[in-house]
């Protein structure tokens, strides 16, 4: 078995791949001509993003988006860097509300955490010796 990919579902595919660019940096790597799927080189594992109404047809019954509540989801992407303050700027700087300033756990890692204007809850920390 290996980790494949993420997909988070959105209301705007090209608007969240957007942020992603500009909030951390990662590049477009493909976004289907009707728009409703895209991508983000991220490395190894690929970042998707799908509209609520490609979301819809895959479940039928729905599902909880995570722009939908106050609170963020209880899932989280951590993308890690060495500098986490910067990045927290960056984000916060193209759109990302603050939800936990960067702060030193007792192992030593530097974490901080964002939410992006999809909803989705990003965790970015540096890496863990």
């Amino acid at each position: 078995m290996k980790f494949g990919y993420t997909i988070i579902y959105v209301a705007d595919v090209l608007s969240s791949l957007t942020f992603f660019e500009m909030a951390f940096g990662f590049k477009k790597k493909f976004i289907d001509e009707s728009g409703d799927y895209g991508e983000l080189d991220t490395g190894e594992t690929t970042l998707s993003f799908a509209t609520h109404s490609l979301g819809a047809s895959n479940f039928p019954n729905g599902y909880i988006s995570a722009d939908s509540s106050d609170k963020p989801l209880g899932v989280e992407i951590a993308l890690t860097t060495d500098s986490v303050e910067m990045a927290h700027q960056q984000a916060s700087a193209a759109g990302a509300l603050e939800l936990k300033a960067p702060l030193k756990k007792p192992w030593g890692q530097i974490v901080s955490y964002v939410r992006c204007p999809d909803g989705t809850l990003v965790e970015l920390c540096t890496p863990v010796s």
